[in-house]
């Protein structure tokens, strides 16, 4: 076990759902006290308190957990099954495996690894997999294996194969680092884990390449960054994570587009820590972020 994880040991992150109704507070926390845990922080939110949806993320301190978490799911299960509760118990130790996707810019990627590296995120990082070759050596220097799966051409699908190949089994979510391919339905499917994706924070507008040189001659005041999840439908998954920055008449096409990498790059990485510290809950196609 790795430092991060032993700095982790015997805390656990319980996310619940369910529609809202009296008592659920009293009934989680009264649950988790009977277990020996004790609350370190709790959030929670309602969309209507008639009838709405509640959601909540509790994390707590229980000294022993992993011999504990079967006797506590037990309980979970008996106690919130009745009352038409979702809940999900993760043990803090148990970091999350992220896999990376990159293309040729190395901004989000290298920010990721670094962050990694210093211990900023909870992750293992078992792999990075890229269209190209050009950040392989930066990648490697950091002990990271590094796959150079092609991408070429409008069939992407033994590329795909490959990649699914690589992945199956072996990571808990896929970031997208500044992936330049569309990925296909099926892939989205098969791969089985939630898909992170960043890009600039112009869509609808500016569809397509050059989107700086778009926005300068735009004349755009504010330019930022996106980070969501992937579906099919192409840059519309539940937005996870969002930041501007002004911008002004003097700068270049080029300038805003180094700004704009800068957001990238911070908005990207405080999305994936959120995600891998399960702050997120996706509910529909918008999420609740306990941040």
């Amino acid at each position: 076990m790795n430092a991060l994880a032993e700095s982790r040991r015997d805390f656990a992150t319980l996310i619940v759902t369910c529609p809202d109704q009296p008592g659920l507070v009293s009934l989680i926390t009264a649950l988790i006290a009977r277990n020996g845990g004790n609350i370190v922080s709790l959030d929670q939110y309602t969309t209507d308190p008639e009838g709405g949806d509640f959601f909540q993320r509790v994390v707590f301190h229980r000294e022993g957990l992993s011999a504990a978490r079967p006797a506590i799911e037990e309980d979970l299960a008996a106690t919130l099954g009745p009352h038409g509760i979702s809940w999900r118990l993760v043990e803090g130790s148990e970091l999350k495996r992220m896999a990376i996707l990159a293309s040729k810019s190395d901004h989000c990627l290298l920010d990721l690894l670094w962050r990694h590296q210093r211990g900023e995120l909870p992750v293992t990082i078992p792999l990075v997999i890229s269209n190209h070759t050009d950040l392989a050596e930066d990648v490697r220097r950091f002990g990271i294996p590094y796959f150079h799966v092609p991408s070429q051409g409008p069939d992407k699908s033994a590329a795909e194969a490959r990649i699914r190949e690589l992945l199956d089994g072996n990571v808990d979510l896929v970031v997208l680092a500044r992936y330049m391919q569309i990925l296909s339905e099926d892939f989205i499917e098969d791969v089985g884990v939630p898909i992170i994706n960043i890009h600039h924070s112009f869509l609808p507008a500016f569809i397509g390449a050059g989107p700086y040189r778009k926005a300068k001659e735009r004349g755009v005041k504010l330019i930022g960054a996106t980070a969501h999840y992937v579906t099919k439908d192409l840059d519309e998954g539940p937005i996870i994570e969002q930041d501007v920055t002004r911008v002004t008449h003097t700068m270049t096409a080029a300038d805003m587009q180094a700004k704009g990498a800068y957001v990238e790059r911070e908005v990207l990485s405080r999305a994936v820590r959120l995600h891998t510290e399960d702050r997120v809950i996706r509910h529909g196609n918008q999420t609740i972020v306990f941040t």
